[in-house]
């Protein structure tokens, strides 16, 4: 690694989807030995949307880890929301509805 890149100003991306279809993204130039909890903070989302930091569930190009990882130049930071529904369950409800079971969907033997 080259010195002079490790004083250079890591640029990151902060993202954030409030709900489906939407996507709220903040660019951000941090310093070197910048955490993602810097990265939210700096990001303000977090703060926008009245996400507590503790117990928010984050990630880096989707990958999951804690607030005090490393980041570095060019990593993009997720903020992940909580599944409202099980997504086996919604796939119940939705062959329920429609008036057969998945295992009726599979091919004659």
């Amino acid at each position: 690694m080259d010195p002079a890149d490790s004083q250079r100003p890591l640029e990151v991306r902060v993202a954030y989807s409030p709900w489906p279809q939407t996507i709220e993204q903040v660019d951000l130039r941090l310093a070197p030995a910048s955490t993602v909890r810097d990265a939210l903070l700096h990001s303000g989302l977090p703060q926008r949307h009245g996400l507590p930091l503790d117990g928010l569930e984050v990630g880096v190009w989707g990958r999951i880890c804690t607030l005090d990882a490393a980041l570095r130049h060019q990593d993009r930071v997720e903020i992940y929301r909580p599944l409202r529904v099980d997504p086996k369950e919604a796939r119940r409800q939705r062959y329920k509805g429609q008036g057969r079971s998945p295992a009726s969907r599979a091919a004659p033997a």
